[in-house]
């Protein structure tokens, strides 16, 4: 029994449904994110390398014949619940020219201080007109530090991704102006007024989760804005080979 609650709670912190709502204070912006990927993870298919894989929470969106997880040695958060195939050192990326069919990387190119140079070599263990699909965020605190090095703009990253020789199929943001408001404020109470995680969980319910579902309520009835959310979410092809 409890191991089937804990199962249940893992997966409502990545795929947060009604259960989600209550239990999970990141439940907006996790939200976005599970939207985005699904809504173009059914784009990749054949050999996929996951940059920056860490316990490859999405894995079961891709249809894909091969999935192959790829990280970093040194990192900003534990690796107990990681499930990595290949560790590499930041610099080059172990695997021969044209490796893979398709990429994808999550919430991965915030910490990585050389982008420009990392994603050249995505470019170049990617097939010609390959698949790259990455998530990034935009309005977040620093987390995983030391490790927290950057924050791209919708147009800072499609610039980066065609001068590494990258196509810009489509770009989404997640989250409305409202919404990520409601979220920072959820994180900043979870994380610094009720700091323990029993108690998280317990009152989570009680403090939280009114506040988000007052947040996606006026989020429809409110003036929207795009230029302030939670995370860009690119789709690219490879056009080039890397510069």
């Amino acid at each position: 029994m409890i191991h089937k609650l804990i199962k249940i709670y893992k997966k409502e912190m990545f795929n947060p449904g009604f259960i989600g709502l209550l239990v999970n204070p990141f439940y907006i912006i996790r939200r976005g994110l599970f939207k985005g990927i699904k809504a173009n993870a059914a784009t990749l298919h054949g050999k996929l390398l996951d940059f920056g894989c860490g316990s490859k929470p999405y894995k079961h969106l891709f249809d894909v014949s091969s999935y192959v997880g790829l990280d970093i040695k040194e990192s900003g958060h534990g690796r107990q619940h990681d499930a990595i195939d290949v560790f590499y050192d930041g610099k080059e990326i172990p695997f021969e020219d044209n490796s893979f069919d398709c990429v994808f990387s999550s919430e991965v190119f915030e910490h990585v201080f050389n982008l420009d140079t990392v994603i050249k070599e995505i470019n170049r263990v990617c097939k010609m007109d390959g698949k790259l699909l990455i998530t990034m965020p935009f309005i977040w605190e620093e987390h995983e530090i030391p490790f927290d090095f950057a924050r791209y703009t919708s147009f800072g990253i499609k610039h980066i991704l065609e001068t590494a020789g990258f196509e810009v199929i489509k770009q989404t943001k997640t989250t409305s102006y409202i919404e990520t408001l409601v979220q920072l404020w959820s994180s900043y109470v979870h994380q610094y007024i009720l700091r323990n995680k029993i108690v998280g969980i317990v009152l989570n319910p009680i403090l939280i989760s009114p506040l988000m579902l007052i947040g996606i309520l006026l989020s429809k009835i409110l003036p929207k804005n795009a230029n302030f959310y939670h995370n860009n979410i690119v789709l690219a092809k490879k056009v080039a080979h890397k510069i």
